[in-house]
């Protein structure tokens, strides 16, 4: 089967990269280099169970988390490239009493559904991590997250779907869509055509640009969020740190990622000294000891959002042969593995997976 994977961010290069393992013919192309939309500006954290998900998402959530320890190690194998990936547990943190009767209502609901976890109070918290604020009056852990670094996974994805055979072509866009023959025909913006048996649209915030139904776009629209990289002179947490305000990602390199803001701005990538200072400050209230680090670089990505925070993903009502792999919003890491695998069992085995019933773009009318 020859298919082409429009969009090479982490769920496109995932997508391609599963398909051309399991034998199809591959090309993937993108508007930019591969990597180079929100994935950079991922903080690449592996944690379902954080920020009080629809039942929908936890499902979808749960069964990516479990696939991700055979997807790095066969990534890695097949692209010869580390990956920085931990499983150091999230660590939630309240600094006031409302948060910290939150955090236990939480820990109550998750002893009735047998999720790992344990709830701190204050001295226990700061034990696990001495920067702790002082005002922090409780935390709650769960073991089983961790992270992956983004721009290392989209990297060591790319290689290893080009070792296997994909071809890929940057800087070039999609300008209009046919059927011929059960085919699909791709109009590109350099000119030529491309006529494959398959089209996987992983176009992130610019799906709704490229149009299988001319009077329906698809949904996705894009809300910009703002990561700051610092550099830590000493160690700056044992763990993946959450507030309700921010969350900090400590890097096996000895950088922290600060994120993430939540904006609804259109396709304006720029990055703005007001998130900056607010992101600082949110920060600073939990781990106050990251207030000597250097700030390396302000992250920008616009992160794909449906109307139901759900991902896109499967047949196009219209176009059987186009399949939809976007609007994973904030959670395109931990959604990557699942999404390439739900994507190649339908498209290389028949199989439609249980999961679509979730994920169907036709729940839109597409």
């Amino acid at each position: 089967m020859q298919v082409l994977v429009v969009g090479a961010g982490v769920v496109g290069c995932a997508v391609a990269y599963e398909l051309v393992a399991r034998g199809a013919e591959v090309q993937m192309l993108d508007a930019r280099r591969a990597g180079e939309g929100a994935s950079q500006a991922a903080a690449g954290i592996l944690a379902p169970y954080i920020e009080g998900h629809s039942p929908e998402f936890l499902q979808l959530g749960v069964q990516s988390l479990g696939l991700y320890d055979a997807f790095i190690e066969r990534v890695s194998r097949d692209s010869g490239l580390p990956i920085d990936y931990r499983r150091i547990g999230t660590l939630e943190v309240a600094l006031n009493e409302e948060q910290a009767h939150h955090l236990r209502t939480t820990a109550e609901k998750y002893n009735a559904t047998h999720v790992e976890h344990q709830y701190l109070e204050p001295a226990a918290a700061r034990v696990l991590e001495p920067g702790l604020a002082p005002t922090a009056t409780g935390a709650l852990l769960i073991p089983n997250h961790g992270y992956v670094q983004s721009r290392a996974l989209v990297h060591a994805l790319e290689v290893a779907a080009r070792q296997k055979g994909v071809s890929v072509k940057s800087t070039v866009k999609v300008e209009a869509l046919q059927q011929r023959h059960n085919r699909v025909q791709v109009h590109l913006s350099e000119g030529s055509t491309i006529e494959v048996d398959a089209l996987v649209l992983a176009t992130g915030s610019w799906s709704a640009r490229v149009a299988v139904k001319q009077a329906m776009p698809a949904p996705v629209k894009p809300i910009r969020g703002q990561l700051l990289n610092l550099v830590c002179n000493t160690p700056s947490a044992a763990h993946v740190i959450w507030s309700p305000d921010c969350y900090l990602v400590p890097l096996q390199d000895g950088t922290i990622l600060v994120g993430a803001t939540v904006e609804d701005v259109g396709f304006d990538e720029r990055s703005t000294a007001a998130a900056v200072q607010h992101l600082l400050q949110v920060a600073q209230a939990v781990l106050p000891t990251i207030k000597d680090a250097r700030l390396r670089d302000v992250r920008v990505g616009l992160r794909p959002v449906s109307p139901d925070e759900l991902p896109l993903v499967g047949p196009s009502c219209e176009w059987p042969n186009v399949i939809y792999a976007t609007g994973h919003y904030r959670n395109g890491v931990l959604l990557a593995p699942l999404t390439a695998k739900i994507v190649a069992d339908f498209l290389l085995e028949n199989a439609k997976a249980p999961e679509l019933m979730l994920t169907t773009p036709s729940r839109f009318g597409l």
